[in-house]
């Protein structure tokens, strides 16, 4: 009965990471380029009175054990990079990745970033930035007094200046992908850096056939969190919460009728 209060007490453990990780969901579901967030669980370690295949009295072998497991621990809340939906703004320096890849940012102190987060902006020096003023890197120069800002699913950048008829390259946009991306750090702010886990950063332009996802000017990436599944889920785990709880109770209540015996 003792057991079964400590394995109850794991399961409401591992479902308020589960909640935690539900409620984090929800919050950023209008979060540009946000990607959801999963809880992965595993069983825990199993207290064996019987082996399976132990020779028994007359009867040759056990076919089953006696396996007593002690419950559940959190192994992963891991990343699902699914693509979100594209949602058309019509503003030029929005951009959106449609596939594989990140952009990379600098930060003031100079660490590089990776972001999905396609929502850039310009400077006082006409430099593309993020919202928080970190650089686009490469960096990307906008001239003063452009017209009009072009930028190619290569992420190839042109711009139109007064009293010119063609546009002129001033830079090309790269996409940074990884061959783990679940192995990246979320550092908040949309913001990812690299790990041991994650593998090298691999840069390139966009393009399916090169690997990388193609730029899409004048749209961003929505959320790819699903209402309607993380309201299940959440109800599961409620519910999942609820039932170790009552077990945590129905196991005291059995140690109280034990505790109550008379001879």
């Amino acid at each position: 009965m003792i057991r079964a209060m400590w394995t109850a007490a794991t399961g409401m453990t591992a479902q308020q990471i589960n909640v935690d990780t539900i409620a984090h969901n929800l919050a950023n579901v209008n979060t540009n380029s946000f990607k959801r967030s999963r809880a992965e669980f595993a069983d825990l370690l199993y207290q064996i009175q019987r082996l399976p295949g132990t020779s028994a009295s007359n009867v040759g072998v056990f076919p089953v054990g006696i396996q007593v497991g002690a419950g559940v621990r959190p192994t992963t809340v891991a990343k699902e990079w699914l693509q979100g939906n594209m949602r058309q703004t019509n503003n030029e320096l929005d951009l959106a990745i449609d596939g594989n890849g990140f952009f990379q940012v600098t930060r003031p102190d100079g660490t590089i970033m990776y972001t999905r987060n396609g929502s850039f902006k310009r400077d006082n020096l006409g430099n593309l930035v993020t919202g928080d003023g970190d650089l686009l890197n490469p960096v990307i120069t906008i001239p003063s007094g452009a017209l009009k800002v072009d930028i190619g699913q290569d992420g190839t950048v042109s711009t139109l200046l007064p009293g010119v008829t063609q546009a002129s390259q001033v830079g090309q946009i790269q996409i940074t992908r990884f061959d783990n991306p679940s192995g990246l750090v979320a550092m908040g702010n949309n913001l990812f850096i690299d790990s041991f886990a994650s593998g090298p950063p691999i840069q390139g332009t966009g393009g399916f056939t090169t690997g990388f996802g193609m730029i899409q000017q004048g749209f961003l990436e929505s959320s790819n969190v699903n209402l309607a599944e993380e309201m299940v889920s959440m109800i599961i785990a409620q519910r999942s919460y609820e039932i170790n709880s009552k077990t945590i109770q129905a196991s005291d209540e059995m140690m109280a009728i034990a505790n109550n015996l008379r001879r």
